[in-house]
């Protein structure tokens, strides 16, 4: 799955609001990854943006198979070649002031370490949902890519900075809900 091409510019969405309504009527909290539940709760409340997907970054091997596993990477793991799933949030955001204000916040979010998170486009998702976006974890060489295989060393490296990003993502909502 392709999930990152180069942002692209907001447009007029006339439809907005009803995608919205749509998307937030679809929302099922129980499917989303626990670490992350707060972020996507906050979103659905802020009426300038909707979350289309997400996913908190899992790490498997060995003893972490189960594909939704949110346990932080052990020492068991260090001889290991981990299979990385990408760490996500895909939104909608309203072209409006707001819209583009929380955009300008969200994208400056890869400044936390450039060669591992990535903003831009929704690409298969613009087709269903223009103005739609994704900031993601992973590492460049894997940015097209919804899955990896990686060393211990580069697994721990990107939990830490899925980690970081996420507490980030969460003071911007949480500037947004005011």
């Amino acid at each position: 799955m392709n999930t990152f091409v180069e942002a692209k510019t907001l447009e007029d969405n006339p439809h907005f609001f009803t995608q919205s309504r749509y998307a937030l009527g679809q929302l099922n909290i129980e499917t989303i990854d626990e670490p992350i539940v707060d972020i996507i709760k906050n979103i659905a409340t802020i009426p300038y943006v909707f979350t289309l997907q997400s996913c908190y970054g899992h790490f498997l091997y060995n003893k972490l198979k189960a594909p939704q596993s949110i346990e932080t990477i052990s020492i068991d793991a260090k001889d290991q070649i981990i299979k990385y799933r990408i760490a996500y949030i895909a939104l909608c955001v309203e072209n409006s002031i707001n819209g583009r204000n929380l955009l300008e916040e969200i994208c400056l979010l890869p400044l936390i370490n450039p060669d591992n998170i990535q903003f831009g486009s929704a690409g298969w998702f613009w087709q269903r949902q223009i103005n739609s976006y994704v900031i993601q974890v992973e590492s460049l060489k894997f940015q097209l890519q919804d899955q990896c295989r990686i060393h211990y060393e580069v697994a721990l490296m990107l939990e830490k900075i899925r980690n970081k990003l996420f507490h980030e993502l969460r003071k911007i909502i949480e500037r947004h809900l005011r």
